[in-house]
């Protein structure tokens, strides 16, 4: 698997590169955030559904424990075998314990961010087990050898005649074909004969009910099924945060899920998963890794609310400009940029930057998390515990040292201005960052304070009551220049 080493910034810089790429990755997923506000725009209740899944979420976190131990009951009861781990490295071992002790070397996976977050791939490789990512656009990811770039649609950063390419190399397609019914049929065809042959099998979970210790798997391919039901063994990786209490709350998530995902009215396949079948083994791993210490930070325990649609990835501008993979995690966009930091806040001190702090992330988000304000929260910090790059550690107390003071403020635009205006190149150049990737701003004549005092109304305004003190007009010169 590729490591991503850079930052954020040089990696986005990268992908821009190729304007191409950029602008349909950007269309693509404007499509999809389209789809998602006509999907939603067909449900009356939409708002009320978003509020009640957001209650319900933080009714959960404020009950973690009770529902995991009513959800472990149940389970048992129901013929599954539970384990727990703490972090990563315990949950991949536990995976691989369960190979060993069956003799099995070959998986099949169905889509699972959290076992991406483990690396569980490279893991079981390492120790001889070949693992196949059965879902088609991880399976392509997996061939070429990167990381899911998006969280419902993986490789949405390739174009048709790459994904070709790669096919071709690795499973014998006719070279230049890249029409895609004709590839997914290969790829069928190919990922078949794997569900048939292999005797263990791996799912994620999208929502676990306590009441009932059953889980629930949404995909659109049905890969999911036919791992699960062909094998012998079926394992499940779960976020501990996955819960919900009751069946009766599950369709609110289902309506949710798909519209803000892919506004589809509901995934193809939402499949339940109760008890094993005669002859078989279920097991499910419940997975920590840094969710209660999220859970404990009061400013950001809500990020633990996602359910993982990708919505807010479809309307960031950053994220459909710069590409998943610039975020250098797992989880990429601007809730990516949220739980990343809370794993390892030196490596990922760059990601809630990566924002412009626009909104429109907790506007679509179907669980109401306030995802921008906790960019910003992030921001303060990160700073306060001195990961910042020191270029903008100096930059904001430079800047807040000039705003704090009217005379330096005056005297910072005034040099501004005359620089702007006289001698452009001094910051238009390839030194100023900002200039590498936008246009400047022309200079204005003079600055805001100076045309306001030039323009002032003729009489004192009444501030109490909102309007001039008399009833003898202002200036005319106070109008909108025409």
């Amino acid at each position: 698997m590729k490591t991503m080493t850079k930052d954020h910034p040089t990696l986005a810089e990268e992908f821009i590169r190729d304007e191409e790429r950029t602008d349909w990755h950007d269309g693509a997923l404007w499509w999809i955030r389209q789809k998602r506000d006509m999907a939603a725009k067909q449900i009356p209740e939409w708002e009320a559904l978003r509020d009640t899944a957001s209650r319900i979420k933080s009714n959960v976190l404020s009950n973690l424990h009770d529902y995991l131990l009513e959800f472990e009951a149940n389970l048992i009861k129901n013929g599954i075998k539970v384990h727990w781990a703490a972090d990563a490295e315990e949950h991949n071992q536990i995976v691989y314990s369960i190979l060993k002790e069956k003799e099995i070397t070959q998986l099949v996976k169905s889509k699972s961010m959290l076992t991406e977050e483990c690396h569980l791939n490279e893991y079981l490789i390492e120790r001889g087990v070949d693992v196949i990512n059965s879902d088609l656009g991880e399976y392509i990811q997996q061939l070429d050898n990167e990381p899911p770039s998006h969280i419902v649609l993986p490789c949405i950063h390739k174009r048709k005649e790459e994904i070709g390419e790669i096919f071709h190399e690795h499973i014998g397609t006719p070279k230049g074909e890249s029409d895609p019914t004709t590839l997914t049929r290969f790829a069928r065809r190919h990922l078949r004969n794997v569900f048939i042959t292999r005797r263990a099998a791996l799912t994620g979970v999208n929502f676990a009910v306590a009441e009932t210790g059953e889980y629930v798997v949404c995909t659109n391919e049905g890969n999911a099924d036919m791992g699960a039901h062909l094998s012998d063994v079926q394992i499940a990786s779960m976020g501990i945060e996955k819960i919900i209490p009751q069946k009766q709350h599950l369709g609110i998530f289902l309506r949710l899920l798909a519209r803000s995902g892919t506004g589809q009215p509901i995934t193809i396949y939402s499949s339940h998963f109760k008890k094993p079948r005669n002859g078989q083994e279920m097991h499910l791993i419940l997975v920590d890794f840094g969710r209660t210490r999220q859970l404990g930070r009061p400013d950001f325990r809500d990020s633990l609310k996602c359910i993982r649609c990708g919505a807010c990835m479809n309307t960031c501008p950053v994220y459909r400009k710069s590409g998943g993979l610039s975020y250098h995690n797992t989880v990429a966009g601007p809730i990516g940029a949220i739980l990343a930091p809370n794993l390892d806040m030196q490596k990922h001190a760059d990601l809630p930057f990566a924002s412009t702090l626009c909104g429109s992330c907790s506007n679509v988000c179907p669980v109401k998390i306030p995802i921008h304000e906790q960019l910003y929260k992030w921001r303060q910090v990160i700073v306060k515990e001195g990961y910042a790059a020191n270029t903008k550690v100096l930059g904001m107390k430079a800047m807040a040292w000039t705003l704090s003071s009217p005379a330096s403020y005056l005297t910072a635009g005034k040099a501004a201005r005359w620089v702007l205006n006289n001698i452009p190149f001094a910051i238009n150049n390839k030194l100023n960052p900002w200039y590498r990737q936008r246009d400047m701003p022309g200079s204005p004549k003079e600055s805001f304070g100076e045309w306001y005092a030039k323009n002032q109304p003729t009489e004192p305004i009444n501030h109490r009551n909102g309007g001039p003190s008399t009833t003898e007009p202002i200036n005319q010169s106070t109008s909108q220049p025409q």
